[in-house]
């Protein structure tokens, strides 16, 4: 396979690279995250393949998932798995389970978790879809998806009973109320219509046998959406809504509330973003309308990790999505008439990233600044020279952005926030405070290795305020968004796990407060769009916010 069948080559984005490019590099410093996996008992190794076929869900795995399973204000966490594609369903990894002892340390819990070996697992999505307080676990894979009631922290299999079960290779997903009435449905991404026998033959420049591009398998999918209707069941309704008029190449997924509703977004690989939205009885995809459907040179790039968030405070929502190689990443910007311009070049995210592969992604202050930062997992899929690592032809090192200016990134050195530098082929990427105590940690899955915990040592440069906000019934209130008045400016957090990469994040509301930032105000905008304001609880602290009054 020669590289111009996946990737758009750099001259191809000279234009898009003019201009001003944002603040240089950040000098050497202090490392903001410190490798902790093993001493905090996170032992966790993908693999994926046991001998390597070079069948293409070999490269794209695996995931990770951070959840309050068992109800006691920590977050535990949970890998879906991987093993090998060809192996019957009873012979594949199980999802491994660890239990958070409320320190930050953790516990191998599969074993008792009921968490079962099933499809050859990607992904997975952490929501309360039958209401009665505590979240659940749906799980993407090749072949096959299953769904997980959680009974007072231990998981049980009910796919088939709730309509669960859908075929296809299934990679990104969530559970998201796109219709606003009250129940999560699950919307997930789809590949490529992958089998066996139909793999194919490619090869590297040097005429080794390497990965193929989406594009030769001539294949694509379509995106997946279990409607909820209530009583723990869902209905497969992703004909009828329209969302099988169109292909996709999906591999992220994100939620993009506006005032006409949520809009579900998929990053698809070399297929135009989609941006999916309810109209006249079913959903329509506005991406093109909304400048949201290709990158800043117009192409359709191959879109992997995805994270809306508003990075710079001005009230909407944002959106970051993270390419190949040579393609540089986009950051489109909404405008104040509701439409996006791939502002990447700008923002400072455009050169720096094109020399790499990005995949789980996520913004967050991890300095406790007042800002939000980026953190972008990366890895390569397929052999280029030169090697970072010459043991493993698809590894790079991960890339920290902080926010210096308004709206402006540099690059974080050491890269990645790390001393030394990880070189791997990294996966899924979670973000989530592990330890509870105001620094935003990242766990990062790598390809064919070992999970590695990022743990948070930046976060003394402020203070913070946490918000775990739920709804009447004790679940996550996810599409909510929370507005926090700080100095008398408003910074605005949404009740979001659903972004990044293959990944289900931290449910709970993060605010970096600054060195001496003061709390006034605090309001949350629900789902359906009523509003309450809370009193503004101590920082330095997580607190519960729970809904008052009811739909």
């Amino acid at each position: 396979m020669s590289r111009p069948l996946w990737a758009l080559s750099a001259a191809a984005l000279c234009g898009a690279c003019s201009g001003s490019e944002g603040p240089a590099a950040r000098p050497p410093s202090s490392a903001w995250f410190e490798e902790q996996a093993e001493s905090r008992g996170l032992r966790y190794e993908h693999r994926a393949f046991e001998v390597q076929r070079f069948d293409f869900p070999e490269i794209m795995g695996g995931g990770v998932a951070l959840l309050d399973g068992d109800g006691d204000g920590d977050l535990d966490v949970l890998f879906p798995g991987g093993g090998d594609p060809r192996a019957l369903p009873g012979a594949r990894s199980a999802p491994r389970y660890f239990q958070n002892d409320g320190r930050g340390t953790f516990q191998d819990l599969t074993a008792v978790s009921g968490f079962t070996p099933g499809a050859y697992s990607m992904g997975a999505a952490c929501g309360d879809h039958d209401q009665d307080g505590d979240v659940d676990v749906f799980l993407t894979g090749v072949g096959d998806t299953r769904l997980f009631l959680n009974e007072g922290g231990r998981f049980r299999d009910v796919t088939d009973a709730a309509g669960a079960r859908a075929e296809g290779w299934t990679t990104s997903a969530g559970f998201l109320d796109f219709d606003a009435d009250g129940r999560l449905d699950l919307f997930a991404a789809r590949y490529v219509d992958w089998a066996p026998e139909r793999e194919l033959d490619c090869r590297a420049g040097d005429d080794v046998r390497d990965y193929c591009a989406p594009t030769r398998y001539a294949r694509p999918s379509t995106a997946l959406l279990l409607w909820n209707a209530g009583a723990g069941r869902f209905e497969d309704a992703s004909a009828r809504l329209g969302l099988a008029a169109e292909s996709a190449h999906g591999l992220g997924v994100a939620s993009l509330q506006r005032e006409e509703g949520a809009a579900l977004l998929v990053a698809n690989d070399l297929l135009p973003n989609q941006a999916w939205i309810g109209a006249d009885g079913g959903l329509v995809n506005r991406a093109m309308d909304w400048g949201l459907a290709v990158n800043s040179a117009g192409f359709a790039a191959s879109g992997m990790g995805i994270h809306c968030a508003d990075f710079d405070d001005d009230g909407d929502l944002d959106v970051f999505v993270a390419h190949l190689r040579r393609q540089g990443h986009s950051l489109f910007v909404q405008t104040p008439k509701g439409t996006f311009r791939d502002e990447a070049a700008r923002c400072g995210l455009l050169r720096p990233t094109l020399p790499f592969t990005g995949f789980g992604a996520g913004f967050a202050d991890f300095d406790n600044d007042g800002d939000l930062d980026l953190f972008v997992a990366n890895g390569r899929v397929a052999r280029e020279h030169p090697l970072p690592d010459p043991t493993n032809p698809y590894a790079e090192e991960n890339q920290l952005f902080e926010q210096r200016e308004e709206g402006r990134f540099s690059e974080v050195l050491p890269r990645g926030g790390l001393t030394p530098p990880c070189i791997a082929s990294s996966r899924g990427a979670a973000f989530g405070d592990l330890d509870n105590d105001g620094g935003v940690d990242v766990v990062v899955v790598d390809w064919n290795g070992r999970a590695r915990l990022l743990h948070n040592r930046a976060h003394t440069a402020g203070g913070w305020l946490g918000l775990w906000v739920r709804e009447t019934h004790g679940g996550d209130a996810i599409g909510a968004r929370v507005e926090l008045v700080v100095d008398g400016r408003s910074r605005f957090r949404g009740v979001n796990p659903v972004y990044s990469y293959l990944a289900s994040n931290d449910p709970r509301v993060h605010f970096g407060l600054g060195p001496r930032g003061v709390a006034q105000r605090l309001r949350v905008r629900w789902a359906d769009g009523s509003v309450e304001e809370f009193p503004v609880p101590a920082a330095g602290a997580y607190h519960e916010l729970r809904r008052v009054r009811s739909r």
